[in-house]
């Protein structure tokens, strides 16, 4: 027979339990901890607004309550029940909305005319502005990445979940060419792409990326061999348009409508065609039109995501607004006097491809997404250093809106879409009870001002309550350096 605990006893267990518990952060280093402003057992949001990231209307005077690390409860704030000796947040006049999911979020920025590696200022940037997962979308330097991942799960330093992308599938071996970037392999055919694959899923990788030079052979090597492994494919394609990866087996494709060259007349099997070309192209043909309708369809069909990024683009395009000052005071003086010197170059060629282009894409997302297709987002912090991590995810938000979307919609695609791409939405995404406790605590309403989205203040993180102005001050200076 069990022998029973006295009830004494067993109230002591459960005591000691509730302790140990109520030191979350007990296992982070003090490298983290100086980033920690809410640190509780159970904490319980009080009169607070909920963007849930289901799509969903706003749930106006809630109170979420969240213990071990999850979402414990969503209700009424008139009658919910609060744990006793939970930590109190009257949040009136803040709305919390799901953890956001930078899905094209590298963790190297331009500068001195390279990629450099940020891996001190960017993982504190997207924290610091609500992004709690990021996929970096191409590694230049996959080792340093899954090092840092292990860091920031072991609480050694701040940063955002990683799913970690593996190095880019570059094709071009022996052409002489195969990219813009000497940290890139180049696969020299299938059989390779293969062996490529499958090693760095033994190292811990969960995503991968197609790159510009890739051949159809290659790619459709890369999908069969990523799928066997249960993982998935995105690519920045441009040898390879976009039906035709969609029928190759890709499932995801960056950037959207700006860099499908299947339009270009004359585009060649395996070539990626001038830039020129394909914006030309592109400027002739309608969203509304066959041309890309039938694309839209195709992808939508073939269950394809498309990863909007859109911060990325809009400093490329004349008569945009300029970054926020908080994203310039992050950047080194170097990285801000050249994002300033290729603003001015885009600001004096108005009748430049990109200002039309820029709108197209806007148009070509909102289509795609109400055509059925799964959006996700991302800023890709590269182009002319415009897009700077964390801020470029929430100028992303108000980008969708711009696109048409409602900013609930605009919520769910930069969250719960991710989260369900990624095949983690049963566990994280949306502010659901169960749920991981990853969330964004925001000064005002952005369900009716969409510029609210930037007055981040606080982000948990399973649980733990990060300062946001802590964490981005830390990098003030940084960005282009470190």
């Amino acid at each position: 027979m069990t022998k029973r605990l006295p009830f004494a006893a067993l109230s002591f267990v459960l005591l000691s339990a509730l302790l140990v518990q109520g030191q979350p952060t007990a296992s982070l280093s003090p490298a983290v901890r100086e980033y920690v402003s809410v640190d509780s057992a159970v904490i319980a949001l009080t009169h607070v607004r909920v963007i849930d990231g289901t799509g969903a209307a706003p749930l106006e005077d809630q109170t979420v309550v969240l213990g071990e690390g999850k979402i414990r409860s969503v209700g009424r704030a008139a009658g919910a029940q609060i744990p006793a000796g939970a930590k109190v947040l009257d949040l009136t006049g803040h709305t919390v909305i799901p953890g956001l999911f930078g899905m094209h979020n590298h963790l190297f920025y331009p500068a001195g005319g390279q990629f450099n590696h940020q891996f001190y200022s960017f993982p504190r940037l997207y924290l610091g502005n609500g992004v709690t997962s990021i996929r970096p979308t191409g590694s230049m330097e996959p080792y340093a990445d899954l090092n840092l991942k292990m860091m920031i799960d072991a609480g050694q330093t701040p940063g955002p979940k990683i799913h970690v992308t593996g190095p880019y599938l570059q094709g071009g071996a022996g052409t002489g060419g195969g990219g813009t970037f000497l940290q890139m392999h180049r696969l020299s055919g299938p059989e390779e792409t293969v062996k490529f694959v499958d090693y760095w899923v033994s190292a811990g990788v969960t995503t991968f990326k197609a790159y510009t030079q890739i051949t159809e052979a290659e790619l459709e090597a890369a999908a069969k061999t990523i799928h066997k492994h249960g993982l998935k494919l995105t690519g920045h394609l441009c040898s390879v348009g976009f039906k035709r990866a969609a029928e190759l087996g890709i499932d995801n494709l960056e950037h959207g409508l700006l860099v499908d060259t299947e339009f270009v007349a004359t585009k060649r099997k395996d070539v990626c065609p001038p830039q020129q070309e394909t914006q030309a192209a592109l400027m002739k043909l309608d969203v509304k039109g066959r041309e890309i309708q039938e694309t839209i369809r195709t992808l939508v069909q073939r269950k394809v995501a498309i990863t909007s990024t859109l911060a990325v683009f809009e400093p490329m395009a004349p008569g945009r607004p300029a970054i926020p000052q908080r994203a310039l005071d992050s950047m080194a003086p170097e990285a801000r006097v050249s994002y300033l010197q290729r603003r001015l170059r885009s600001e004096s060629t108005p009748n430049a491809p990109m200002g039309p282009l820029f709108k197209k894409e806007l148009e070509f997302e909102y289509a795609f997404a109400k055509a059925g297709g799964l959006l996700i987002a991302g800023l890709d912090p590269t182009g002319g250093g415009g897009a700077v991590a964390g801020f470029g995810d929430l100028r992303d938000i108000e980008l969708l809106v711009e696109a048409g979307f409602t900013p609930v919609e605009a919520v769910k695609i930069a969250s719960a879409n991710g989260a369900e791409f990624l095949g983690v939405l049963d566990k994280v995404g949306t502010i659901t009870p169960g749920k991981q406790a990853d969330l964004v605590v925001i000064q005002g309403d952005p369900s009716t001002k969409i510029a609210d989205i930037n007055n981040v203040r606080t982000v948990f993180k399973d649980g733990v309550g990060y300062d946001s102005a802590r964490l981005i001050d830390a990098a003030r200076g940084q960005v282009g350096i470190r």
